[in-house]
């Protein structure tokens, strides 16, 4: 971390940054800021997860207000994926608090995730699939997939959402249809993990609990870049948005990756 006011304020540039490149596409930004916590900022592990949950509860409505605002923030889809990543972000919740706390394991846990759906965000981009699939899933393997990825979300600290749009924007569906609502999921889920968070660090000791000064001031600035990010969906090619998403998250993969395994893998 910083001198003494100065990572605030590199938390805040950090989340207008990353919130401005990755609202347009339905990406909340907190699976790009666990390198800036764990890195610039110094925030431990555990307690980095649940600072990334807050982050995502304070600046998700920056992006949410601006899709309300077009009319695209409601429908059956934002339902499903809450339905799905609201109870899995409650066991990854306490998976990542009792199972994993390691933080070499996290940091390899954290490649694992970012790789390959960097790899895979970049392939769809490059060379879409001849006969794309413009339609949701079926409800319930919606809902089960939104349930693994609750999980998921919980243990990392990114709501969840944060999968789940890649995940259905490289099935084929649109961003302006997905984008919404994996915010809204990624916003719902993160209330309830930080709160799940919270009552373990009644009990589980002061690591648990997030840091709010840095996620409150990530938190701010992340409002600010997805409300803008949000305005500037319509005028952005999908294509260039996802490529460069894909190039930071497989980047990112492969640096943890590479600190993990130096560092050995201890369990």
């Amino acid at each position: 971390m910083g001198p003494d006011g100065t990572a605030p304020l590199l938390a805040f540039t950090a989340g207008v940054l990353i919130a401005l490149v990755t609202a347009p596409v339905g990406v909340s930004g907190a699976v790009f800021l666990l390198p800036v916590q764990l890195s610039v900022l110094g925030v431990p592990s555990p307690a980095v997860t649940p600072t990334n949950l807050l982050y995502n509860v304070v600046a998700g409505p920056g992006a949410l207000l601006r899709y309300r605002h077009d009319g695209s923030l409601y429908g059956p889809l934002t339902r499903r994926l809450s339905a799905g990543t609201l109870p899995g972000v409650v066991l990854g919740a306490v998976l990542r608090v009792f199972a994993l706390p390691g933080p070499t394991v996290f940091r390899l846990l954290v490649a694992v995730l970012l790789f390959p759906l960097g790899l895979w965000l970049i392939a769809r981009t490059l060379r879409p699939p001849t006969t794309p699939t413009p339609h949701e899933p079926a409800p319930r393997t919606l809902t089960l997939l939104a349930l693994a990825v609750g999980t998921i979300g919980g243990v990392y600290g990114i709501g969840g959402g944060s999968i789940l749009g890649p995940v259905l924007v490289g099935r084929g569906m649109p961003v302006a249809k997905v984008a919404p609502a994996a915010l809204a999921s990624t916003f719902l889920t993160s209330l309830v993990g930080a709160g799940t968070y919270g009552l373990l660090a009644l009990t589980g000791g002061d690591d648990i609990a997030p840091d709010w000064l840095l996620g409150l001031a990530c938190g701010l600035g992340g409002l600010a870049g997805g409300y803008l990010g949000a305005r500037l969906q319509p005028r952005v090619p999908e294509g260039a948005l996802r490529l460069l998403l894909g190039t930071l998250a497989a980047a990112l993969g492969a640096l943890y990756a590479a600190q993990a395994f130096t560092q050995g893998v201890s369990l």
